[in-house]
Order: structure tokens, then C-alpha cells, then sequence
């Protein structure tokens, strides 16, 4: 199955959709945003890695910023914060350049490592669209955190693969249907930027947006 261009997703959700389903649908369906400091802060880290101006070239490295990618197998879209392109055997030609290359795509966080597979999810995705665009096959990326000022190797393996695959079915799905889903809270609500919208529909039916309009209008 392939998706129209009107179809496609943004791919950043996947890590909203995997931190808190109700988070993705408030974000993305009821198009609600609140900002705290660690959006702040993860906007300030991304803004260097989304210049796209930024080109720089290295001993066997080309090295890209802000490089828009899309997929219509997953009805994805979005931009990878950096992808390097390694000189390669087996890699790719590039325009202009000597020799072929394999991308090698490179993810700015701006936390630590995470206990869930969001972020490894969000970066294979990445690499999936980057094999779809350019007729390749991409191994291995990167996560950049930045309190740790330090990377961590992400092998994309079938297993995680396929559940790119089954939460962009999931986030289709639940998209069409214009639905938020309920979750119960738990302590990761305090890090969201968006409890204060979130939680006064918790254990109710409706969407947050209908609840907050309706208030609005019974305002004096």
C-alpha cells in the first residue's frame, strides 16, 4: 500500500506516538501545543542541526543538515537533523562528488537515553525514508544526546523495522478517524508539555480542543 502526499504523517510523531498516544493525538489531530523548558531547550539544540546553509565535508564524509524526506510506503514525512555521507564500496553516487557514499543519519536529542524505543523508532524511520529516496540500504545511525554530549549507535534491525512500520499503520489509523485516545496518567504526564490541556479530559469522552472552546464560550 502506498500513501498520497495529502496522506503523509509527519514522522517526528512517532516519538510523541510512542512517549503517550493522547500526547501524538493532541498534537497532531487537535493541532494543541504548549511549550515548557525542555521543548525550549530541544528547539534552541535543533536549531544548528536544521541549517540547512550548513554543508561541510570531512576525510570521507559529507555531511548534510535539514535534509527533507518523505516516504509513501509509510505515508511519512519530515527532515533528518543530520545525515552523513560515508564513503562507501557499496554506497551511493552523489552529484558532483567522487566515489559513492552510504547515508548515515544522525539524530540531535536533547535529554539522555530514553527507556523506551521512541527515539530509535523516530531515527529508523529516517532511515527507511532515506532507503526509499535514494535506492539504498542503510544499516546503522545515530542518536545525539546532548546532556551527554555523546552518541549512541542504532542498528536498525528487522524487529525494529517492522514496528516503525506497525505504529505508522497505528498512527494512520487512529489519524483518520480524528481520534484521541484516553490514557490512564502516570509520573511521565509531569514532563509533558501539555498536562495542563491534557488532563481535564483524562477520564472523559471528547477531545480536548471541543472542551476547551466550550469553556471558552461559557466565559462571561
Amino acid at each position: 500500500m502506498a500513501y498520497n502526499e495529502d496522506e503523509y504523517l509527519q514522522l517526528s510523531g512517532i516519538q510523541h506516538f510512542r512517549f503517550c498516544r493522547r500526547q501524538w493525538a493532541l498534537i497532531h489531530i487537535e493541532n494543541l501545543w504548549a511549550e515548557n523548558v525542555r521543548t525550549v531547550d530541544g528547539e534552541l539544540m535543533h536549531e544548528r542541526a536544521h541549517d540547512s546553509g550548513l554543508r561541510e565535508k570531512r576525510a570521507g564524509v559529507i555531511v548534510t543538515r535539514d535534509l527533507a524526506i518523505s516516504s509513501p510506503t509509510l505515508g511519512a514525512s519530515g527532515a533528518c537533523d543530520v545525515v552523513e555521507f560515508r564513503k562507501s564500496a557499496d554506497g551511493i553516487p552523489l552529484p558532483g562528488e567522487e566515489g559513492r557514499f552510504r547515508p548515515y543519519p544522525v539524530e540531535y536529542k536533547h535529554g539522555s537515553p530514553r527507556e523506551d524505543l521512541a527515539n530509535e523508532l523516530q531515527l529508523c524511520g529516517q532511515a527507511m525514508c532515506l532507503e526509499e529516496m535514494l535506492c539504498c540500504d542503510i544499516q546503522k545511525g545515530a542518536l545525539y544526546f546532548g546532556e551527554m554530549r555523546h552518541r549512541i549507535e542504532v542498528e536498525f534491525t528487522p524487529e525494529l523495522r517492522r514496528e516503525v512500520v506497525d505504529t505508522m499503520k497505528e498512527m494512520h489509523s487512529l489519524y483518520r478517524r480524528g481520534h484521541t485516545p484516553k490514557v490512564k496518567p502516570t509520573k511521565s504526564c509531569n514532563a509533558c508539555s501539555l498536562k495542563d490541556l491534557c488532563l481535564p479530559r483524562m477520564s472523559r469522552c471528547g477531545s480536548v480542543k471541543s472542551y476547551l472552546q466550550r469553556h471558552m464560550e461559557e466565559v462571561p
